[in-house]
């Protein structure tokens, strides 16, 4: 009786077998982690998107009624406080800042007249009422994503 055993050709297909399960395995894997940094660094930014926004409706639903400074590209104006007067009114200014967590390539505002035409700047130079009737926020950014939002100002 002959021993029965493995020539060397069939271990070497086997090594070349399992060696290419394992390439593809490994780039498999890399894909994965990759896609998974991918969303990470999405899920980051439109987290940081949706609580600039957040903040930007605070505080304008709680401007005051009282004179507001804004061009095309900044807005000042003052702030109320909470009703559990936790916050105490203050001086509220948004601009352009490229160290802000939002990779900004725009941020455009317009203001909304008692005419009901977006103007560019406020106090607009025929009327200078105190408040606009609402805000035109206009982001575009690093990646190309336009975001527009319409704000209501408290009367």
């Amino acid at each position: 009786m002959k021993a029965r055993g493995f020539t060397l050709i069939e271990l070497m297909c086997a090594l070349l077998i399992l060696a290419l399960l394992a390439v593809l395995s490994f780039r498999g894997l890399a894909a994965v982690l990759d896609s998974r940094d991918q969303v990470r660094q999405e899920t980051q930014k439109w987290r940081n998107v949706a609580s600039f926004f957040a903040r930007f409706q605070r505080d304008v639903q709680l401007s005051a009624p009282s004179p507001l400074r804004g061009t095309a590209t900044s807005l000042e104006f003052t702030r109320l406080s909470t009703g559990e007067g936790i916050d105490a009114p203050r001086q509220v200014a948004y601009r352009v800042d490229q160290n802000n967590g939002l990779a900004l390539a725009k941020f455009e505002l317009q203001y909304l007249d008692g005419a009901l035409a977006w103007v560019d700047a406020w106090p607009h130079a025929e009327r200078d009422a105190p408040l606009p009737q609402a805000l035109r926020v206009r982001v575009v950014l690093a990646s190309g994503e336009e975001l527009v939002r319409v704000f209501a100002l408290k009367q």
